[in-house]
């Protein structure tokens, strides 16, 4: 009986001790969690997006645009470019995307200023200057837009990471649709690429990455 009760309370100490190592990992791992998280989010939350450091120095290029000029980023007296490649038979992505950026820019306030907004089509065949001007003052009258041609895209293009394809089989009523790169980069005003969004990103996010961005110079 003796034997029986010594090996009961054995499994009853050893049962606590569990019991008593598990609250304090558990206590350990919370306390972990609480005195770390202003220092993790800042590491996280720092800038949105993909960061190039360096900062990736971009081939120059000129395109027809919406102002009925030719213009290169060079053009844009300094200033910063999100930049964008889409078309105006687009769907879906390119109609938001221009939609959260005419946001981004209301968030920006008095840095909006300091940022132009350009919109590069994929689909130069359609996409004249003047169909551009039209089509992006549904958005915001600053927007820009480039006509791109499928030479010197394919020139700028690996830069970006862009990919663009016409397709015929989809169905609708446009002759043919494209698929294409959604990414927006953040082009500083030495045309240097310093961040790329993906599709979707809050503006809100957005414009304070783009504001950091500026404020670092």
């Amino acid at each position: 009986m003796a034997s029986q009760a010594n090996k009961s309370k054995n499994a009853t100490f050893f049962l606590l001790a569990v019991v008593v190592v598990s609250v304090a990992a558990v206590a350990f791992i919370l306390y972990q969690m609480a005195t770390r998280p202003t220092e993790a989010a800042q590491e996280d939350t720092q800038y949105a997006g993909t960061v190039y450091d360096p900062p990736v120095q971009l081939s120059a290029f000129t395109m027809p645009s919406s102002t009925g000029e030719l213009l290169s980023l060079n053009d844009l007296g300094g200033r910063w470019a999100v930049l964008f490649f889409g078309y105006t038979h687009c769907p879906d992505f390119c109609p938001l995307t221009l939609a959260e950026y005419k946001r981004v820019r209301q968030l920006l306030g008095d840095d909006a200023d300091e940022v132009q907004i350009v919109f590069i089509s994929v689909d130069g065949e359609r996409d004249t200057p003047e169909v551009l001007a039209k089509y992006l003052a549904l958005f915001d009258p600053t927007f820009i837009g480039l006509s791109g041609d499928d030479e010197t895209l394919a020139r700028i293009g690996p830069e970006y990471g862009l990919f663009y394809e016409r397709r015929t089989d989809t169905g609708s009523s446009a002759d043919y649709l494209i698929d294409h790169t959604t990414r927006s980069y953040l082009i500083d005003g030495a045309g240097r690429l310093r961040v790329s969004f993906a599709f979707g990103t809050e503006p809100e996010v957005v414009a304070e990455s783009i504001r950091r961005q500026i404020k670092v110079g």
